[in-house]
């Protein structure tokens, strides 16, 4: 339970560190048992560095690991990009949805997600 409760101060810290919006859910503590219910995990990042540091997918598993079965869960990630001549900063977002019927395929969205975010960055150099 311990490991539990430090692994999610963590998270929060390292994704709070990222420039993050809130992490969204509900958290109840019964009988020494956490449960979770309808995670959403929003992050914005300003470089491929930043999704590189702020998450991984088994930090993303490991939440979601801990969700009640028929619990709903998204992960959103927004990218921010440079200023255009108008001043106005571009932006773009991947969003994936996802229960717990199907946390593989999520896990695996959650993975094209950081590589596309990746590759964001590193196609505007």
């Amino acid at each position: 339970m311990k490991n539990l409760i430090t692994i999610v101060f963590l998270f929060v810290g390292v994704v709070s560190f990222g420039q993050t919006e809130p992490l969204n859910g509900k958290a109840t503590i019964s009988n020494n048992h956490l449960k979770v219910e309808n995670l959403s995990i929003e992050v914005t990042v300003d470089s491929a560095a930043e999704v590189k540091s702020t998450f991984t997918t088994k930090t993303i598993q490991e939440l979601i690991g801990e969700t009640e079965e028929g619990e709903e869960f998204s992960f959103k990630i927004t990218c921010n990009g440079p200023k255009k001549t108008n001043g106005v900063r571009s932006k773009v977002s991947y969003e994936v949805k996802g229960n717990t019927d199907d946390k593989m395929n999520f896990i695996k969205s959650v993975k094209k997600i950081r590589a596309a975010a990746i590759n964001y960055y590193e196609s505007k150099r």
